[in-house]
């Protein structure tokens, strides 16, 4: 048998690339392309069509104190451990889009390009995947944040989805709409209360308040997953005997959050409460082996969670063709 070191198989590898390049005239230059395609990828679950829609990146800059319970240096060992830089965290988002065969269902709407200049491309990827805003019958909001409700207007306040009913979590309309509540709020979150109300303001009768645990559309159930806001909701999406977790802002970055169920970032409210929902969450969707998305899991943000003997893992599904 023989064996090769690292250094005579690099060695070797260089040798083979440089013959093979020897022939080329380089016949097939061409620009680089520097765009994406389309961000949009179709999935079954059962009878259903799915469709995530990539809105865009957030690559936010994090300091020591992101994670409440946990240094900036394990944070950024595991980023590191995830091929990620230090200091800065890549937050992705994509909206959901439900065919149920009777309804255009979509699961929060994306930023509108309000939030980062990387960001914002979601009704684009909506109109490659061939669906116009004005055909889309339902919108389920999942919580407030301005990441999941700008999307519902355009930076100038016209309304994106005309034909759309438009639902809301009871309490986290309760929460966010009142006044008592905005005036103890100060920093980003006094921020996230000015920015409900200016996307509500007109359209509030709009605005079907529902009490998480209802069905919302045949196949579609709202499930009570609260801490990182008052009323933040997660969905259950059932077709046949195939079932999905839609677990909006749940977990957050699998690469923390998962691996790391108990950290609490800033960004939740309630960081006891979220902790508990996480690992309830995790734990089922473990459990029965269930399908899971989720807002800012790399996109299409679909896949399977495996309990590990620290915390979680995800496993992205594989690309499928059809």
């Amino acid at each position: 048998m023989t064996h090769f070191s690292r250094r005579s198989f690099i060695a070797a590898s260089a040798l083979a690339a440089g013959a093979m390049a020897l022939p080329s005239a380089g016949r097939a230059a061409a620009p680089l392309a520097r765009a994406q395609g389309p961000g949009a990828y179709r999935y079954k679950l059962g009878q259903f069509e799915l469709t995530a829609l990539y809105d865009g990146t957030w690559f936010l800059p994090i300091d020591g104190k992101f994670v409440r319970n946990a240094s900036g240096g394990a944070v950024n060992a595991a980023l590191a451990k995830a091929f990620l830089p230090p200091n800065i965290l890549p937050i992705s988002f994509t909206a959901l889009l439900v065919n149920t065969g009777k309804q255009l269902v979509l699961i929060d709407t994306g930023s509108a390009g309000q939030l980062a200049d990387t960001a914002g491309f979601m009704n684009a990827n909506l109109a490659a995947g061939g669906v116009k805003a004005g055909d889309i019958d339902t919108i389920l909001i999942s919580h407030f944040h301005p990441d999941h409700i700008d999307g519902l207007k355009t930076k100038d306040g016209d309304k994106v989805f005309p034909n759309a009913q438009i639902f809301v979590p009871e309490p986290e309309w309760t929460f966010w709409m009142d006044d008592g509540n905005q005036s103890r709020a100060s920093g980003s979150v006094l921020g996230y209360f000015r920015n409900a109300r200016r996307i509500f303001a007109d359209i509030a009768k709009e605005a079907q308040r529902f009490k998480p645990g209802a069905e919302l559309v045949p196949g579609i159930v709202s499930l009570p997953a609260y801490g990182h806001t008052p009323g933040h909701t997660a969905f259950a999406i059932h077709s046949g005997n195939q079932s999905l977790l839609a677990m909006s802002d749940t977990v957050r970055n699998p690469e923390l959050f998962a691996r790391h169920p108990d950290w609490q970032p800033i960004f939740d409210m309630d960081g006891a409460l979220s902790v508990k929902t996480r690992r309830r969450m995790l734990d089922r969707a473990a459990a029965d082996r269930m399908l899971v998305e989720a807002y800012h899991f790399p996109f299409p943000a679909c896949g399977h969670m495996v309990k590990t003997a620290t915390g979680y893992e995800l496993v992205p599904s594989m690309w499928q063709p059809l």
